[in-house]
C-alpha cells in the first residue's frame, strides 16, 4: 500500500448516648419485626395511608444510603482513558445502497469546546519550517521533498484508480509514515478550539518537528549525541522561557513526535537515537507518537499515516461501503520481508508459512523495493484477504496494521504491544471484536496452525469482526481538508479531543505528581 520513503474523610463515628435505663427485652425483639415495633410505639400505624407513607419513606432512605455508597472517583475512572462507546448513525448520501455506522465518539459535536481551547506557540522557524525547507538534507539516501509535498500528504497516488473506486483515487497519496508532525501542525492551525490568547488556553501546542530534524542523524554512523540532541535542546531552552510553561511545569503542554518513542530515549551517548524524552523539561509534556512506551503516562500512541486522506464525509462512507462489499479471495495474507540478521526471525517464518499454505494465503515478499511507495500491491493484497498477518515490525508496531484495517481486512496479531497496548483512543476496547491473537511461540514450535485457527471462525463471526474494523476506519485516517471533515472525527480529531480531556482531568486536586 502506501509505504514510507524514509527508513512511544472518612466521617467521624456518631456519638451515641447510652440510655439511662437498660433496654427492655421486648424492645430488642421488636427490632426483629418492624411491624411489631411500629405497632407497639405508634398505634396509628394500622391506618393504611400512614402505612403506605412510611413504606415509601423507608424505601427512599434505603436508596439514599445505596447511592452514597458509590465511590466519588467512579466517574473520574470512567473518563481517564475513554473507551469507545458504540452507537449507530445511518448516513444515506447520494451513493448506491450505502449504509455506514460509526461509533458515537467518531461523530463531531457542533462547535463544542467543552474541554477548553488550544494556544499554538510561534516557535523559531529553525524548529519547524526550516526543517521542511531543507527537505533535501533529511534523508541520507535520497531527498524527502516529495514526501513532504502537499502539506505532508505526499504526491497524489498516480495509477491507483484500477484498485480503488475511480472517484476516490484523488484522495489517495504516496504518504510517508513519519510526517505526523507536519499533518498535526497544519490541522491544529485551523482547529475550531484554537485561541490566540494564551490566558484563555487549556492546552499549549509546541509545533516542533523533532522526528524530521533527528531523522538524518539516526542513520549516519559518525553522528554525535550532541547533533542528535541539538534541535530538542534548542526547543526546550525556548519553551522553558515561556511564562505559561513554567506556570504548570509543562503539564498542559503537548507536541507531536513523528517517530517511535524509542528514537527519543537514548540513555548513553553511544546508543541509538536522541535523548529528547529524557531531558528534564520534557518530563511532564504529553507526546503524540506513532509508537508509545506503554509504561509512560505522557506517551500517547496515534495511528501511522496511511495513503487514504478523505476530502469529505462522503469519501469515507463510500470507501467503507467499498471494502464491506469486497469479494475477498484469500483467507489470509502476509506482506513483509525477512530480517536475516535477527535470530529466529518471525517474519521469515511467516513468509515460509504463507508459501506453504498458498491455496489459502496470499504472500508479498517485500525484499528490495517491492513494497516501497508508488506501488499498490500491498493495498490489493489486503483488499483481497479476509485476514492479514501482522507481526511486529522493526519495533513493536508497524504501519501495515493500519493499511490492513483501512482495507477492511481483519488483523491477526502475535504481540499485544503491536496494537492493544498502543492505540487506546483509536481502537475498540474489546480486542477480540476486531482482531485475532495467536501466541507466536505456538506458531514457532508448530503447535498452532495459523490456517486452522482462522478456519474456525464462522462467516457470521467474520462479518461482525469486519464490520467492527470498518466502523472504526474514520479514526485511522488523516483527512485532507485543513479544517477536517464535515461531521466525522478522524485520527487528528480523536487525538486532540483526548489531549484536551486529559488536561481537564489534570486540573483536579491531587491529580498531578
Amino acid at each position: 500500500m502506501m509505504f514510507p520513503l524514509s527508513n512511544p474523610s472518612s466521617s467521624p463515628e456518631s456519638q451515641i448516648k447510652k440510655p439511662k435505663t437498660p433496654l427492655d427485652v421486648r424492645r430488642k425483639d421488636s427490632f426483629r419485626s418492624p411491624k411489631a415495633f411500629l405497632a407497639a410505639h405508634y398505634p396509628s400505624i394500622n391506618q393504611p395511608r400512614l402505612c403506605l407513607f412510611l413504606s415509601i419513606f423507608f424505601i427512599q432512605i434505603l436508596l439514599l444510603l445505596a447511592l452514597r455508597s458509590i465511590p466519588r472517583s467512579f466517574h473520574h475512572r470512567l473518563h481517564h482513558f475513554p473507551a469507545p462507546v458504540t452507537a449507530h448513525h445511518h448516513l444515506t448520501p447520494t451513493l448506491t445502497t450505502t449504509t455506514a455506522s460509526f461509533s458515537a465518539s467518531t461523530v463531531k459535536e457542533e462547535n463544542s469546546c467543552e474541554f477548553g481551547e488550544i494556544f499554538i506557540y510561534d516557535l523559531p522557524s529553525a524548529l519547524n519550517h526550516e526543517v521542511v525547507n531543507n527537505c533535501d538534507e533529511l534523508n541520507p539516501w535520497s531527498s524527502s521533498c516529495a514526501a513532504l509535498s502537499n502539506n505532508g500528504f505526499g504526491p497524489v497516488a498516480a495509477g491507483i484508480s484500477s484498485v480503488v473506486p475511480e472517484n476516490l483515487a484523488a484522495a489517495w497519496h504516496w504518504t510517508d509514515q513519519f510526517v505526523t508532525e507536519v499533518l498535526f501542525h497544519n490541522r491544529i492551525l485551523n482547529h475550531k478550539c484554537r485561541t490566540k490568547d494564551p490566558s484563555n488556553a487549556t492546552a499549549f501546542y509546541i509545533p516542533f518537528y523533532v522526528g524530521l530534524a533527528v531523522g538524518k542523524f539516526l542513520w549516519l554512523k559518525n553522528s554525535s549525541a550532541k547533533e542528535r540532541d541539538f534541535h530538542c535542546e534548542m526547543m526546550l531552552k525556548w519553551v522553558q522561557d515561556q511564562p505559561y510553561f513554567t506556570r504548570n511545569d509543562g503539564w498542559d503542554h503537548f507536541l507531536t513526535m513523528g517517530r517511535i518513542s524509542w528514537d527519543f530515549r537514548r540513555s548513553k551517548d553511544e546508543d541509538w537515537g536522541s535523548s529528547c524524552i529524557h531531558k528534564p523539561g520534557m518530563r511532564n509534556v504529553t507526546r503524540l507518537l506513532i509508537e508509545r512506551n506503554p509504561w509512560d503516562y505522557f506517551d500517547v500512541g496515534v495511528p501511522y499515516p496511511t495513503g487514504f486522506h478523505p476530502r469529505s464525509d462522503n469519501d469515507v462512507v463510500e470507501w467503507q461501503d467499498f471494502v464491506r462489499n469486497r469479494n475477498r479471495k484469500s483467507l489470509f495474507c502476509f506482506a513483509g520481508a525477512k530480517r536475516s540478521k535477527i535470530k529466529d526471525d518471525f517474519r521469515g517464518l511467516l513468509l515460509n508459512h504463507c508459501r506453504n499454505e498458498s491455496d489459502s494465503c496470499r504472500v508479498v515478499d517485500c525484499a528490495g523495493s517491492k513494497c516501497s511507495n508508488e506501488t499498490s500491491i500491498i493495498l490489493e493484497t489486503f483488499l483481497d484477504s479476509v485476514f492479514c498477518l501482522q507481526p511486529r515490525g522493526d519495533s513493536f508496531t508497524r504501519r501495515s496494521i493500519f493499511d490492513c484495517m483501512i482495507a477492511g481486512s481483519i488483523p491477526v496479531l502475535f504481540w499485544k504491544r503491536t496494537a492493544y497496548d498502543q492505540y487506546e483512543w483509536f481502537l475498540p476496547a474489546e480486542p477480540e471484536s476486531y482482531s485475532v491473537f495467536i501466541d507466536r511461540n505456538e506458531v514457532k514450535n508448530g503447535t498452532a496452525s495459523i490456517r486452522k485457527v482462522l478456519e474456525r471462525y464462522s462467516e457470521d463471526e467474520i462479518r461482525r469482526m469486519r464490520e467492527r474494523v470498518i466502523e472504526y476506519i474514520p479514526k485511522f485516517l488523516y483527512a485532507r481538508p485543513d479544517e477536517g471533515l464535515e461531521t466525522l472525527k478522524d485520527a487528528f480529531d480523536v487525538a486532540i479531543d483526548g489531549v484536551l480531556r486529559r488536561f481537564k482531568e489534570q486540573e483536579q486536586p491531587g491529580y498531578r505528581w
